[in-house]
Order: structure tokens, then C-alpha cells, then sequence
């Protein structure tokens, strides 16, 4: 891979997506660019935002917690600013297929953590040590 690929993460704030932020922190593929969660955290910084209900033993990426937390409704321009996703939202369903479909017409791939879409024939779960071949998907 010639350069990281930008990547943001929605969901960002809450257990999931603070795991996220901590695998991607020094990632050989992946630049963490943008964190987006609910309105509740957007303007915030990434540290002030999650400050008091960090859930992991490890410490809260230095880089990312000077990131500003966008709203992920904003897709249009989180996508304007990164390559890809990981979504880590805690929504009812219905709204995360909605969400996750949002960014994928705006032609930014998505990995989700979550089981929104385990049905939707046209997106397939990729386990790379399983079906290494559905990685060509995403580019």
C-alpha cells in the first residue's frame, strides 16, 4: 500500500468504537482522521467526550483525543474526509442499516461491527482467514 488509507470512525465514543480507536492508533494501513457519535458529543473534543467513561485499560490514543467529534448524520462531509469507515454505532437496527447505507451511496466502504446488515444479500461479512477472496469488495 502505496499511503494510509483515512479512516473515521462512527460510533466513536462508546465501548466499541473506543476499541476501535485504540487498534487503529498506530495501524500500518488505516490514519484515524475523523471520530463521529451522537449530536450529545459532537463539537467536543475526542478526550472530552469520552474522559469519564473510558472503558479500557489502555490509555485514550493521544492523537485521536484531539480530534473533534462530528455528528455522524453529517455524512456528506465525513465522507468528504475519509476513504473509509468502521461503524461501531449502538442504534436500533434499522437506523444503522440506514446510517451504514448512507455512507456506501457516498461510495465510502464501511466495516460495521455490528449485525445490521448479516442478511442484505449484496453485503458480504468478510472473515479474511475464512473467505479472504470478499476483501476485493472493498476496493
Amino acid at each position: 500500500m502505496d499511503r494510509k488509507l483515512k479512516a473515521g470512525i462512527v460510533g466513536g465514543t462508546g465501548m466499541v468504537g473506543q476499541r476501535f480507536a485504540t487498534l487503529l492508533e498506530n495501524h500500518p494501513w488505516f490514519d484515524v482522521v475523523c471520530i463521529a457519535a451522537s449530536e450529545r458529543s459532537a463539537g467536543k473534543s475526542y478526550y472530552e467526550a469520552v474522559k469519564n467513561r473510558w472503558a479500557l485499560s489502555a490509555p485514550i490514543p493521544e492523537k485521536i483525543s484531539k480530534l473533534t467529534v462530528k455528528n455522524a448524520s453529517e455524512v456528506d462531509e465525513i465522507s468528504s474526509e475519509v476513504d473509509f469507515i468502521f461503524c461501531a454505532v449502538d442504534m436500533p437496527k434499522d437506523q444503522i442499516r440506514d446510517l451504514e447505507e448512507k455512507y456506501a451511496r457516498a461510495e465510502i466502504p464501511v466495516v460495521s461491527n455490528n449485525s445490521a446488515h448479516r442478511s442484505t444479500p449484496d453485503v458480504p461479512m468478510v472473515i479474511p482467514e475464512v473467505n479472504p477472496g470478499h476483501l476485493d469488495v472493498i476496493e
